[in-house]
């Protein structure tokens, strides 16, 4: 199985194609993120450093709502067509190539914000491993800050243990795409294999590739242990009809700084 920086490394010119219309994901996540940051950091935040930020779609998306804003990934290729994004959006983003249990080295100076969206700290299977990506949030939180985090809802997804997701047109009418997902479970239900596939509508015909990671169904009560062992209490969940998010976000503070 791929590790997650090849995974994106192979992914990162099509990640667009993961959405509808990921121009307007950019502006909506922004709008959404800002709304929930705002209402939970109970002042006016303008730092925020995001940790996975693929190809830039939160990153960007803050930083059209006037935020400054710092971005990393694991992934160089993500990260180099998140700095063209960020061009053709016309926004300033500083970019680093950086793991998030090492980030805390390479990235510098502290946040009003940090966050990893997209599902991106489930890549991390054992508890060693999102101990340290969750102690290297923290190293990079102002005391007064806010940590965010995006992912899957695992508690019902392990319940239910889908094998696929719908099929979803994307693209544009001259150039569509098909992409669709399918999920292998651990017999446990700890871990799953994700094959992402993709096909595309080329001069010569329909042509499809198959990418695959595998991903921790991280339950709540088990991220919640670990974000009070890095350090954080206030530890909040927002569900996506309250957010509009498309997926559950969860907020945290450093211990002894919830307002």
């Amino acid at each position: 199985m791929p590790d997650p920086e090849v995974f994106y490394d192979d992914l990162a010119e099509d990640y667009h194609l993961i959405y509808a219309d990921w121009r307007q994901s950019v502006r909506r996540q922004g709008e959404v993120l800002d709304r929930l940051v705002r209402a939970r950091h109970g002042g006016s935040p303008r730092s925020v450093l995001d940790g996975s930020c693929g190809i830039g779609t939160q990153a960007i998306g803050l930083a059209l709502r006037g935020y400054t804003v710092h971005a990393s990934d694991i992934s160089a290729a993500a990260v180099a067509r998140a700095q063209r994004e960020a061009e053709s959006f016309e926004v300033d983003i500083a970019f680093d190539v950086a793991d998030l249990r090492t980030m805390a080295e390479i990235v510098p100076g502290t946040f009003d914000i940090v966050l990893s969206c997209d599902n991106s700290l489930p890549h991390l299977l054992t508890d060693a491993d999102i101990d340290a990506a969750l102690r290297n949030m923290r190293a990079k939180l102002a005391p007064d800050g806010l940590l965010l985090i995006g992912l899957r809802d695992y508690d019902a997804l392990a319940a239910e243990r889908p094998r696929l997701t719908p099929a979803q047109l994307t693209g544009d009418p001259d150039h569509p795409a098909i992409t669709f997902q399918h999920w292998e479970w651990a017999d446990d239900g700890s871990t799953y294999d994700l094959t992402l596939f993709l096909t595309r509508r080329q001069a010569d015909g329909w042509h499809t590739t198959a990418r695959a990671t595998r991903y921790r169904a991280l339950r709540r009560d088990d991220l919640e242990r670990m974000l009070a062992r890095a350090g954080f209490d206030d530890i909040r969940w927002h569900a996506p009809d309250a957010t509009g998010h498309h997926q559950p976000l969860v907020t945290a503070r450093i211990s002894g700084h919830a307002p």
